[in-house]
């Protein structure tokens, strides 16, 4: 099974040097139908996207990640972006659905 990134120009990059595929998308709505493309395929295992699109498109993400099994789908944040602290159990629910 492969992973694939999905962000920016640096994202991208950065997820190509660590030996995953890539797809750049430059806006939000580029991103997701990047994301819509890597379901339902039999090699594609792990999808990172990043998150440089703003906190409506990571809640539209996670509602569509919610659905699908396979490939897991995982935000990661964008290089150079703000340092925040991470909720995990608030993340774990989210996907969850509780």
């Amino acid at each position: 099974m492969r992973v694939v990134a999905v962000g920016g120009r640096a994202f991208v990059t950065a997820m190509k040097l660590a030996g995953a595929g890539a797809i750049l998308a430059e806006t939000a709505e580029e991103a997701m139908r990047a994301v819509n493309s890597l379901i339902g395929r039999g090699d594609v295992g792990l999808v990172l996207v990043s998150d440089e699109y703003g906190p409506e498109f990571s809640q539209k993400l996670a509602e569509f990640s919610r659905s699908v099994t396979v490939p897991v789908i995982y935000q990661l944040p964008a290089p150079g972006s703000k340092v925040s602290r991470v909720d995990y159990r608030a993340i774990i629910r989210q996907v969850l659905g509780v």
